[in-house]
């Protein structure tokens, strides 16, 4: 879940949240709820500074047989074209995976509950915190991760569906249900390690396919290239139809702070509802401003250089990556 980017994990990919409730149905745990009706509370003592979302947490009730949900089934499905693009978060440049392929990887597994639930995923499907789902920021989706819990050597099964989390320290987002059978509630976060499936290999074979990060190849090189450049651009004050500005209103020129940017609208509107969750303690508008092909999520104006410099330091803090000032 740009989440969440979640959070996230700021990824990108991304999509707009739809602030709905869940149907009352029980259907595939990969993609939906599995509970008609939650049944008793959480139980977690949650430590302050855990690994989920600011102000994040359990839902208010919690279903019953946790437990018992099934790991995802790996199988082949479709790539979500969207999610296969380039684009920045907070600085940082993602080149996400257009295909499956071998990966693995050892870092803090985070996870995200409430504040995302029923929302939007960077596939288009609603995010269900009692399913066995993930975000990471570049493996393709969807696709299925085998994810590890180091200390205890407990291991499941989930289907990544999101973009985040998109915090310096953190190499993938679970879903609530992931997260407990894996023992991580009541930390918050905890060391995991992350392998690809591919679906249709023996294990065996599948985890030993496993290759350290490379560069991108030649033509998303040249996407990221590109898209770095148009970013660094100088454009002129655009329509703002994503952020509810009137027609023909325009971007008021001043000092911005440059949170992310995509080829995709729906990827850049799902980073602003994951980051509008992450730094609720934000005055300033966040707008999510097209121009040239790309779309920037913007925060701002600010009446001077060194304001933006004193935000753009706090959220540094709190996510681990400084946004780019830029001055329209």
């Amino acid at each position: 879940m740009i989440r969440h980017l979640a959070a996230g994990s700021l990824v990108l990919l991304l999509a707009a949240c739809g602030g709905r409730t869940l149907p009352d149905a029980t259907v595939d745990t990969t993609k939906g709820p599995i509970s008609k009706t939650p049944t008793k509370k959480p139980t977690a003592v949650l430590k302050r500074g855990g690994g989920f979302y600011k102000d994040d947490g359990p839902a208010d009730e919690i279903p019953d047989g946790l437990d018992d949900i099934p790991d995802a089934e790996p199988k082949w499905e479709p790539l979500h074209k969207p999610a296969t693009k380039p684009y920045v978060v907070l600085g940082k440049e993602y080149v996400p995976n257009n295909s499956v392929r071998p990966y693995k990887t050892r870092g803090i597994a985070s996870w995200y509950g409430k504040k995302f639930h029923g929302q939007k995923t960077s596939i288009g499907e609603p995010y269900d915190m009692f399913a066995m789902t993930a975000a990471h920021p570049t493996l393709a989706l969807p696709s299925y991760v085998r994810v590890t819990q180091l200390q205890s050597g407990k291991s499941v099964i989930v289907r990544v569906t999101d973009r985040g989390p998109f915090h310096a320290d953190r190499v993938i987002d679970l879903s609530y249900t992931a997260a407990y059978k894996l023992g991580l509630i009541n930390g918050g976060s905890g060391q995991v390690e992350v392998e690809a499936i591919i679906p249709g290999e023996p294990a065996a074979t599948a985890y030993a396919q496993v290759t350290p990060p490379v560069r991108p190849a030649a033509g998303e090189r040249d996407d990221i290239e590109q898209l770095a450049r148009r970013m660094a651009q100088e454009e002129r004050p655009v329509q703002n139809a994503n952020s509810g500005a009137s027609s023909g209103e325009t971007v008021a020129k001043g000092v911005y702070l440059q949170l992310g940017a995509f080829a995709n609208a729906d990827n850049a509107e799902n980073l602003k509802n994951h980051l509008l969750r992450e730094l609720d303690w934000l005055n300033e508008a966040m707008r999510i401003s097209p121009g040239g092909g790309i779309h920037r999520l913007q925060l701002g104006p600010y009446a001077s250089r060194g304001d933006a410099d004193k935000v753009a330091e706090k959220i540094r803090a709190a996510l681990g990556y400084k946004p780019t000032i830029v001055v329209r």
